[in-house]
């Protein structure tokens, strides 16, 4: 089934990039919201959930920007992507996710993120 691309901002207040920034890319960052568990090997990145584990493909990483996955089970172009951007006017913190998900299940992937920045949020204390 073919997916369809999604993007999500998420207000993440005044949080410092580098914090950010911290918390989407390293394995202990990951593990305070994302997965229960996170390792990495060169750039095959493996998350775990309830004792179920997924390989992803790190793509790129621009340092306090972006990172970008490929799930080592999606042979198509999807990706998952979280980009960090800050608004110039009110200087707020912006988290974007770019994901991929089939139509039918386009409204759970965003429940789903929408509750997962919830826990980023409260780690980050915003």
């Amino acid at each position: 089934m073919d997916k369809s691309k999604f993007q999500l901002e998420f207000e993440m207040k005044s949080v410092p990039v580098a914090l950010l920034w911290n918390y989407i890319s390293s394995i202990n960052g990951l593990t305070e919201w994302f997965a229960d568990e996170v390792s990495i090997s060169g750039k095959t990145y493996t998350f775990s959930w309830d004792g179920q584990s997924q390989t992803a493909q790190l793509l790129s990483m621009r340092t306090e920007v972006s990172i970008r996955f490929r799930w080592s089970d999606d042979n198509s172009r999807c990706y998952l992507e979280m980009k960090i951007s800050v608004n110039e006017l009110t200087d707020e913190t912006i988290l974007t996710v770019t994901d991929f998900a089939s139509e039918d299940e386009m409204d759970d992937a965003k429940e789903l993120w929408t509750a997962q920045v919830d826990t980023l949020r409260r780690a980050l204390g915003c």
